[in-house]
């Protein structure tokens, strides 16, 4: 059997992380992918300022809590690797990748290179901006096993006319893990701009944008960092700031007004921010990046992946559960095809059980699961804080429903 063994450390660790996650005492939560559950600290975080909002007015409350924000601004550049100046506070991932790719003044006939396993909002918005701009989108080519090919896109980032590379690093609809670190290299040694979306990435898989090389990096908080929903954020490099890269919706937080006919960005990553924010959602993320570190990113993601593995086996061993993970790397976000069932009829029997997954569709993920021959599936993705008699528990209640 693939797994840790729950002896008497791991066990006090366990008792903690899930004392501290009240959500455990009423579900077995196998949906940090979709959104984790929050331990205490987070929740009251978000709790407190609210109540501070409503006692003394949002904007004094806000005033009153400058050093707590400035602080989450390190919390989440110390999880990065990187300085607080290059972090910029968004919405969410999706919103910190638009802010990204606005940056860039795209023309007819340029050429942007991506993968056929990018993110569902990713492959609309470059499709979108093809429709608009006359861009040409070029997806790189899989190796056999699955995952992008480096090869391929250091043959597509020859033509005169590529003006960035876009990467999802884990994709929404399964485990795969993609070589960002050796792609990145690549479009250093080229001088081609490199995005990446790490949306599925924070809190599973230790992060150093050096070692990256890339000029953006888009996330959120609500996933595997176990932060709230509803925000989150981009990393801006110094050299993308030194480039003046700035976006192109860039409103009076990200921009001075100098003179009439006359603008000038800010100097640091909040040049790719809005002016208003849910600051009990800014402090909710600082206090989730603070308590990530202090669990370990690399004693999350050691556990996590071990329990995706342990639900691979157990899953796969049942009649008429197919795992669809690709890739030489995979982490822990399990992909699976239930024969006879739509997926979210599978979650909706499961979430009846007390036990929560998520349902993956052709429409997230068109290439890909075209590729796999099908159309639904389920998503389970758990976490540091989960069991092994959690991942029985959601064996066992596949089983009973059988396939059809």
């Amino acid at each position: 059997m693939v797994g840790w063994e729950e002896g008497p450390a791991v066990d006090r660790q366990l008792r903690r992380w899930r004392r501290e996650t009240p959500g455990c005492a009423n579900r077995a939560h196998l949906n940090n992918a979709g959104a984790a559950l929050m331990p205490l600290a987070v929740l009251e975080a978000v709790q407190r300022h609210l109540r501070r909002e409503a006692g003394i007015g949002g904007y004094e409350a806000a005033d009153e809590a400058g050093a707590e924000i400035e602080a989450a601004y390190s919390a989440v550049a110390t999880l990065l690797t990187t300085a607080p100046a290059n972090i910029a506070l968004t919405e969410n991932a999706t919103a910190a990748f638009a802010q990204a790719m606005s940056a860039f003044a795209l023309q007819r006939g340029d050429m942007i290179v991506t993968t056929r396993n990018d993110y569902i909002s990713s492959q609309i918005l470059f499709l979108s901006m093809a429709t608009r701009y006359g861009i040409e989108v070029l997806r790189a080519a899989d190796l056999p096993d699955g995952g992008v090919d480096p090869d391929s896109v250091r043959q597509l980032i020859r033509h005169p006319r590529c003006r960035l590379v876009a990467v999802t690093w884990v994709p929404t609809n399964s485990g795969l893990v993609q070589p960002v670190e050796v792609i990145g290299k690549i479009c250093r040694e080229a001088g081609i701009p490199y995005v990446v979306d790490a949306c599925q990435v924070v809190g599973q898989i230790p992060i150093d944008v050096g070692r990256v090389h890339c000029d953006f990096l888009a996330a959120t908080a609500r996933k595997f960092l176990r932060g709230p929903r509803g925000i989150g954020f981009l990393y801006v490099s110094d050299a993308a700031l030194e480039r003046g890269d700035y976006p192109l919706f860039v409103d009076m937080r990200g921009a001075r007004w100098t003179d009439a006919d006359r603008f000038h960005p800010v100097s640091d990553a909040k040049r790719f921010e809005n002016w208003e924010f849910a600051y009990a959602l800014v402090l909710g993320l600082g206090e989730a990046a603070l308590y990530a570190a202090g669990v370990g990113i690399d004693v999350a993601g050691a556990r996590a992946r071990d329990l995706a593995a342990v639900t691979r086996e157990r899953l796969g061993a049942l009649p008429g559960i197919r795992i669809l993970d690709r890739g030489s790397e995979v982490c822990a976000i399990v992909s699976a095809e239930v024969a006879g069932w739509e997926g979210a009829d599978i979650v909706s029997r499961l979430r009846e059980r007390g036990i929560n997954v998520s349902a993956i569709q052709r429409e997230f993920a068109v290439i890909d699961m075209d590729e796999k021959g099908t159309r639904s599936g389920i998503r389970i993705s758990p976490h540091y804080y989960n069991t092994h008699a959690e991942i029985d528990r959601l064996a066992d209640a596949l089983a009973e429903l059988g396939t059809r």
